[in-house]
């Protein structure tokens, strides 16, 4: 235990987003077990057990704290260099997914990598790339953004572009990035009729291809978009919603005991996008209110660095990557309390582990890192204020 407060108080940075992550890292141990049963059930294998879904589980864990620490040790300015490249990157990947990916519930979202044997969701490199490249635009152009073009190449047009080619398998993640970005303008002071603008550009983006739904069915999910939204506004919701909506009721204030839920061997997905529904049920509506709060306290802590940041770019880029994180979170625990349609996103930190799971965690990394040269250039200031206060005293 001394050991490892020792090396608690050696990490720099926001110390309070790190003890966030850990203890959502820690957590989803308890609830993935838990909702591990209902996989081994349907699967019903020798090969696979509660067991082995837990120690996958820590092994993402382990992965995942690896590439945060990496990503929190390299200077944030580091990322505004990598952006173009990885956006780069991140467009062919985009279409080469479109057109040979592998389909997981009718959506070809998914690469497999041949040597790893693992799913990779190559959205999830594309909404990393674009946000690091949006801040980098925001930053760099903020002075100079004054006219159509200065705006729309640099900051409108590669939202557009990313969006748009996640959009026809994925509308849900495409319409997180592009609220995100929204709010990355917004906050980085654009003019308002640029925002706007980006809010036209996107409404006549998602009518495009709503309307090339119709023709190519295959390759855009129109008709699961209907369906969905159908069913939200006149039924009780898709069966998985109804289901959710028991676990919640059965785990009243405290809920039934880690465990011993009786939902997740009948919610589908329990596990990834319905896993807030058995928190709910197994440690009741005051464990899924602290998680609310922990995902709060998130973007709160994130927020304080838009204040003390010396630099246009962290402060817009650390915000960035936290309003995804939390809109996401907040989007997934809206599913299952039936305030929105179903989305197929997944409880950030939370979740059983995944490609998912480390991009998160790259994305904190990169937050930590920003904060780790906020506090340094803090404690800079502070030294000089110091030394000014007792050369002053000299004289």
């Amino acid at each position: 235990m001394h050991a490892v407060l020792h090396a608690y108080d050696k990490l720099k940075g926001d110390r309070i987003v790190w003890l966030i992550v850990t203890l959502l890292s820690l957590f989803s141990l308890l609830i993935v077990y838990s909702t591990s049963t209902s996989v081994v059930y349907k699967m019903n294998t020798d090969t696979t057990s509660t067991e082995w879904y837990l120690i996958r589980q820590m092994m993402f864990i382990a992965a995942g704290f690896v590439l945060m620490y990496t990503a929190y040790r390299l200077h944030y300015m580091i990322y505004a260099k990598l952006a173009p490249f990885l956006m780069i990157i991140a467009v062919p990947l985009l279409i080469y997914t479109a057109l040979f990916g592998v389909e997981v519930n009718d959506a070809a979202r998914w690469v497999k990598i041949p040597i790893l044997d693992i799913s990779f969701q190559t959205s999830d490199f594309a909404k990393l790339a674009l946000i690091l490249y949006l801040a980098r635009s925001l930053a760099m152009k903020q002075e100079y953004i004054k006219d159509f073009k200065n705006a729309f190449i640099p900051v409108i047009a590669p939202v557009l572009l990313i969006c748009g080619l996640i959009l026809p398998s994925n509308l849900s993640t495409a319409a997180l990035l592009f609220v995100t970005c929204f709010l990355m303008m917004f906050i980085g002071r654009i003019a308002l009729k640029y925002v706007l603008l980006l809010l036209l550009a996107g409404a006549i983006l998602f009518s495009a291809v709503f309307v090339a739904g119709k023709f190519f069915p295959e390759h855009i999910r129109t008709e699961t978009w209907i369906s969905r939204v159908d069913e939200f506004l006149h039924s009780d919701g898709e069966y998985q919603v109804q289901q959710s909506k028991i676990a919640i009721a059965n785990g009243g204030i405290l809920g039934v005991g880690p465990g011993n839920s009786t939902q997740r061997n009948i919610l589908p997905y329990a596990y990834a996008d319905f896993i807030y529904s058995i928190i709910c049920e197994e440690y009741g509506m005051l464990g899924g209110f602290i998680i609310l709060i922990f995902y709060l306290w998130l973007l709160f802590r994130s927020i304080s660095l838009v204040t003390k940041s010396p630099k246009t770019f962290g402060a817009i880029l650390a915000l960035g990557l936290t309003l995804n994180i939390v809109i996401q979170a907040f989007a997934n625990i809206a599913v299952s309390v039936q305030l929105v349609p179903a989305t197929g996103l997944t409880l950030p930190l939370i979740s059983m582990g995944g490609t998912s799971y480390l991009f998160t965690c790259i994305s904190l990394g990169i937050i930590l890192s920003v904060s780790r040269f906020v506090e340094e250039a803090f404690q800079e200031k502070r030294k000089l204020d110091q030394l000014n206060v007792t050369d002053e005293g000299g004289h």
